[in-house]
């Protein structure tokens, strides 16, 4: 178990790490409810979405995609899924797949005032489901290569009761989604941008993940490798230093780094290191500073080893954050459906 090998505490930290500067902007919610027969998705925006179930149950079919295998994942009240991409997906009442992700059938109606009984059991066709959907998006190229780190799609599960705020936020979010009025509640942006943070944390101690940080995490000598970089991202973290640190040939540390967690380490480092710079950055401290403490001695080097990553110059993403800042976002509605 993960919490074995680096303990609760430092798993959490980890992913707070991982949270730390992430920025989301929501860009459309639709809520309401599909009775009998539906087949419904935000696929095909190119847009990362979520679905969050206020009640009843459905499934959550994914197809296979860039090497990932179809799944089906059974979805109850109180569940959220997160899609970082705009992966092929379709929710459905039936546990047998789709033949066709792209079909869509149903219509969404208003919610009814208060949730339905549901007598349904775990494995059986799901009679309706009320669901809160949307678009949502990521402000920097950085945000976009962090989210590489962790699996697609993120799945919260409300029955796992490991986190008391995920409860009570969803419980906001079905407040909100029942207010009466002909558009959703502004507040539900918000909560489900708080609700990904807790899904994200939850996403710590999911059993089946793919190739990336948290598979990482989970080898006793990677995980306490990753753990180190991000302690210590100014460290002179060379190949060879990190091949010593877990006690591996080079040749086969890199081998086993890559297959793990999805990317050569010295990426990896490079991706640490950056995104602690732009923390700082955001923080005021200066270019000559951030860079030293990330591990380069060359301003320059740092300058167009931040560029490459992020896309902007370290001066230009502290001019933007410090307009960020200075101005709340705005949520932005689209107008394409969401079924």
């Amino acid at each position: 178990m993960l919490q074995e090998v680096l303990g609760a505490n430092e798993t959490d930290r980890v992913a707070d790490w991982l949270l730390a500067g992430l920025e989301l902007k929501s860009t459309l919610f639709h809520v309401g409810e599909y009775c009998g027969v539906y087949q419904a998705s935000t696929g095909g925006h190119q847009r990362a979405s979520f679905h969050v179930v206020l009640d009843g149950g459905c499934y959550l079919h994914v197809g296979a995609d860039g090497g990932r295998e179809a799944s089906t994942t059974e979805l109850n009240a109180g569940d959220a899924v997160f899609l970082l991409s705009d992966v092929p997906h379709a929710l459905t009442p039936s546990a047998t797949p789709p033949a066709d992700l792209s079909v869509r059938l149903g219509k969404m109606t208003p919610l009814p005032p208060k949730p339905r009984a549901s007598s349904a059991t775990t494995g059986a066709a799901k009679p309706s489901v009320a669901l809160a959907c949307g678009f949502f998006e990521f402000r920097t190229d950085l945000d976009t290569l962090v989210l590489g780190l962790l699996p697609n799609p993120i799945i919260a599960r409300h029955a796992s009761g490991r986190l008391d705020g995920m409860t009570q936020v969803f419980a906001l979010i079905q407040a909100e989604a029942r207010r009466p009025g002909d558009t959703p509640s502004p507040l539900l942006a918000r909560l489900t941008d708080l609700l990904f943070y807790y899904a994200l944390r939850e996403a710590v101690h999911a059993e089946d993940v793919a190739p990336g940080m948290w598979r990482l995490m989970r080898r006793d000598a990677f995980g306490r490798l990753a753990a180190a970089i991000i302690e210590s991202p100014g460290e002179r973290w060379t190949t060879d230093s990190m091949a010593d640190f877990v006690n591996m040939s080079r040749a086969r540390f890199c081998k086993q780094f890559a297959e793990v967690g999805g990317q050569p380490p010295a990426h990896f480092v490079t991706l640490v290191r950056m995104k602690t710079a732009a923390a700082l950055l955001r923080a005021g401290v200066s270019l000559p500073e951030a860079a030293e403490q990330v591990g380069y001695q060359s301003e320059s080097a740092f300058a167009q080893a931040f560029k490459r990553v992020t896309g902007i110059q370290p001066g230009a993403w502290r001019r933007q954050a410090a307009s960020a800042g200075a101005q709340p976002a705005a949520t932005a509605l689209a107008t394409y459906p969401v079924h």
